[in-house]
């Protein structure tokens, strides 16, 4: 008896919410291709979205590929099917990230749970209040981290100082390399409303004119309000690491990551992502908490209560998807 595979439709769905995770800048550097004799889609990083200087391992890439497997997986479960991923599965092409094949599922599976959160979950530059986080919904977001293998520390007072110290390194040596800045305009400067790709004007938030919350400035980008705005004095920072630091571990990093902005999304709270000091080797490790159990920082995440706002674009999904 021929296994089951999942109908066209439903999979153009699914990687329709898949498209919807972030990425660095958004640039979406993801291609989908689905063969619908054997019901294997395979991932690949689409050549035309890397950033050889400002992100020449490729980490940042495999992160944001991580977190769009991570939707696939909740948009399958959400419909009866367990999505099982084959991380990098072809040590001769680098560029094949992922494998996917798929069964047919639990009745339940607790990852659909997270499915309305995927069209809601958006990346905040907004100021956030500084009502703290509810130490239930911490925990929650640190089980999520370590569901998907990964752990997340939340910074205290003197880490957070720590952190705020890397982030400012990392803008500043950001500024010496114009090589960099060229790469980051690409997908910042000029991105108007007719866009499906990059940060547009609207998504970069105010500028911050007291607070202590990282924010970023992006070079040769114009914010949509020319305004100033307080942020938090006290952010809620965490980092998210893992105990290896391959290709497949940036992978097993996004998914993780993933499912901890999924959840925040839930719990009603606002979530956005600085890697600009994970994007320089020197100052990646500053990021590590000597206390942590992980080696390897990935990505660092800002929590709390913010404003509702739009959701930045997405490229089409017949323009990332080839069906078979």
């Amino acid at each position: 008896m021929t296994a089951p595979t999942p109908d066209t439709a439903s999979l153009t769905s699914w990687v329709g919410d898949a498209v919807l995770a972030p990425s660095v800048h958004n640039a979406q550097p993801w291609l989908f291709r689905y063969e619908r004799a054997s019901g294997t889609l395979t991932l690949r990083a689409d050549p035309a979205r890397t950033m050889p200087h400002a992100d020449p391992s490729g980490r940042g890439l495999h992160l944001g590929c991580g977190a769009a497997l991570f939707n696939l997986r909740v948009a399958a479960a959400d419909e009866g099917w367990e999505a099982r991923v084959a991380a990098r599965p072809d040590p001769a092409d680098p560029a094949l990230l992922a494998r996917v094949s798929f069964v047919p599922g639990p009745d339940r599976d607790t990852l659909a749970d997270l499915r309305p959160a995927v069209p809601r979950r958006h990346t905040s530059r907004e100021p956030f209040g500084d009502e703290p986080v509810e130490e239930a919904l911490l925990d929650g977001l640190r089980g999520a981290a370590l569901a998907e293998g990964a752990r997340l520390d939340f910074a205290d007072d003197w880490r957070v100082r720590e952190l705020l110290s890397a982030l400012w390194d990392a803008g500043h040596a950001e500024e010496l390399a114009p090589e960099v800045r060229a790469e980051i305009a690409r997908w910042t400067a000029g991105v108007d409303d007719t866009a499906t790709e990059g940060i547009p004007s609207y998504a970069l938030g105010p500028r911050r004119y007291d607070g202590r919350a990282p924010v970023r400035d992006f070079p040769g980008a114009q914010r949509e309000r020319d305004t100033a705005a307080v942020y938090e004095s006290r952010p809620c920072l965490a980092v998210l690491g893992t105990h290896r630091d391959r290709p497949e571990d940036w992978l097993l990093a996004g998914q993780a990551m993933q499912r901890v902005l999924l959840q925040a999304t839930l719990d009603g709270l606002s979530t956005s992502l600085s890697s600009q000091a994970l994007e320089w080797p020197e100052l990646r490790w500053l990021v590590r908490d000597p206390r942590s159990e992980t080696a390897y920082p990935q990505i660092v995440i800002r929590v709390g209560y913010g404003p509702e706002i739009p959701a930045t674009p997405r490229r089409p999904v017949d323009s990332v998807l080839t069906v078979e």
